[in-house]
């Protein structure tokens, strides 16, 4: 389990490029003549520090009472910010605007009403060149302030003009807060409950969004009504596990950025996310050739300027293109050779560690645990799927109910007998407990309660009638996580065949691919 701290300074600090803690020291002493700061004192603690560890910080620099700490950081904390606003103000749109409004407030506290209006009016073209709406509530109700106390005379028909502007930001604001509620509430209850797992929650999950959507939505045509309209299609077929309807809305996502090619500078993150599920959406069709193609394509986007921007966006490319490529392999059967990836995902799981949330950090532990239990190695997946069962925490309880039964199947491989018998009731009670046993699963813990106590002579006439009845379940959508958390199809055929695991996937990979290219 990773050791993150909660320490805010010490990981404002630890984000920190070269050149931005540069810029600090000499913004801070731009204000000061004292060369012995405290301020700087306590930077340059921290970020000598790999962990944050307050007694070691205070017994290192005697300078620094304990009683002054916590002003100290709360003074570090505020003056960092203040450094990085002078010399990111250029990078992002938010933040331009935010500037502008600043001068405008200084011109209006000046009597400079004229001159403030000029900048408002900028603002005003910006805003709406990069849709932002919560900025033009804010230029026009300045707007309305400044003509309803002063004179100005600005223009005829300005009452009418500025009330008319307002009603209509109003109402696309109404429109894009439904759809963002909308979107955020459904990713949310995937986050915590990952896919529907029957039918009654996939009919819950569309009966949310059918009754939260609003009516004129599929006409409206901004892009952010747009965004978050087609990121709740998204997440509600996703959770149905319609795969199809999925690939079909993330393309929509991406599209849009084709579409208002502006605003890819303006919400980066959620161009890179759109790709993300683009990327996922190929992987569960098992599309390798359009997996590969949208790999290319964020692999070629993160080397761009506005990828390479600030470390948010620098993380996001990290995590979404070493999951894809971990799944390309596999798609391919390539497990072996996917563990190449392994140390520099590793490398970068520890750079990254205090930014990184912990669902993402639950989906490496499992994917690369599929690597190694793939690949033949039941040891290092236990090893993985260990992390994730012993950390506590209140997510994806469908990955953490597979990473138990794949915990369980591996110490089957490993013939882990004297385990077994207590693990699969732990197991089962965790599942059952959890609601999340499918027919597939209850069919797999029945085999391996039966497999315990069956002779070696017995054990393949077992493996065979147990793919016979998983089999009859393949084309069941809420039984498709079963196959796709564990390929339980090709575990059963590579039991019965005496061969690897991945070789009984590369095999399918390669008649798959051979029948594409001759039909």
């Amino acid at each position: 389990m990773p050791n993150r701290s909660t320490d805010t300074t010490f990981q404002l600090v630890k984000s920190l490029e070269k050149s931005e803690k540069r810029n600090f020291k000499l913004y801070v002493k731009r204000n000061s003549a004292d060369p012995n700061l405290k301020i700087i004192q306590l930077f340059d603690a921290m970020d000598k520090m790999d962990d944050y560890d307050e007694a070691a910080l205070l017994r290192k620099n005697q300078s620094i009472a304990k009683q002054q700490l916590s002003n100290l950081k709360a003074h570090l904390y505020k003056s960092i910010l203040s450094s990085l606003r002078l010399i990111k103000q250029e990078d992002n749109i938010t933040i331009q605007l935010n500037e502008q409004m600043d001068f405008a407030r200084i011109l209006y506290n000046k009597g400079l009403y004229l001159q403030s209006l000029k900048v408002l009016d900028k603002m005003k073209e910006l805003a709406k060149q990069y849709e932002q709406i919560t900025y033009l509530q804010q230029i026009l109700f300045f707007e309305k302030k400044i003509e309803a106390l002063y004179i100005t005379r600005s223009m005829q028909d300005r009452a009418d003009k500025l009330s008319k502007e307002s009603a209509a930001v109003e109402e696309q604001l109404t429109s894009v807060s439904q759809l963002s509620n909308l979107s955020l509430q459904l990713y949310s209850w995937y986050i915590k409950n990952g896919v529907a797992r029957n039918e009654k929650e996939g009919d819950e999950a569309k009966l949310y969004f059918e009754t939260h959507l609003p009516k004129n939505a599929e006409k409206l045509n901004g892009f952010y009504e747009q965004l978050y309209l087609f990121q709740s299609h998204c997440w509600v077929a996703f959770i149905r596990q319609d795969y199809l309807l999925f690939y079909r809305y993330t393309q929509k996502w991406v599209d849009l950025f084709d579409k208002y090619p502006g605003m890819l500078e303006a919400e980066t993150a959620h161009y890179i996310k759109g790709m993300h599920n683009l990327m996922s959406a190929h992987f569960d069709l098992s599309n390798e050739a359009k997996l590969i193609e949208a790999i290319d394509q964020l692999e070629k986007f993160s080397h761009r300027k506005v990828a390479q921007q600030n470390e948010n966006y620098r993380i996001l490319c990290f995590v979404y293109l070493s999951i894809a490529k971990i799944n390309k392999h596999f798609l391919e059967g390539t497990f072996s050779q996917g563990l190449r990836l392994i140390p520099g995902i590793e490398e970068k799981l520890d750079e990254y560690e205090l930014f990184l949330d912990r669902h993402r950090v639950l989906t490496f532990y499992y994917k690369i645990a599929c690597l190694y239990f793939g690949s033949g190695n039941n040891e290092k997946a236990i090893e993985y799927l260990n992390k994730i069962i012993n950390w506590k925490v209140d997510l994806r309880t469908d990955l953490q109910c597979y990473a138990r039964l794949l915990h369980l199947i591996a110490h089957f491989e490993l013939g882990n007998y004297d385990l077994l018998e207590y693990l699969i009731k732990s197991v089962y009670r965790f599942m059952g407990k959890m609601e999340n046993l499918s027919a597939v699963e209850e069919e797999m813990f029945r085999f391996l309660r039966n497999a315990l106590q069956l002779s070696p002579g017995k054990i393949k006439p077992a493996f065979q009638k147990l793919l016979e009845s998983i089999r009859q379940y393949e084309g069941n959508r809420f039984e498709t996580r079963a196959f796709v958390y564990l390929d339980v199809i090709s575990w059963l055929e590579s039991k019965i065949e005496n061969v690897p695991v991945q070789d009984i996937i590369h095999h399918k990979y390669k008649r798959k691919k051979k029948t594409a290219v001759h039909p």
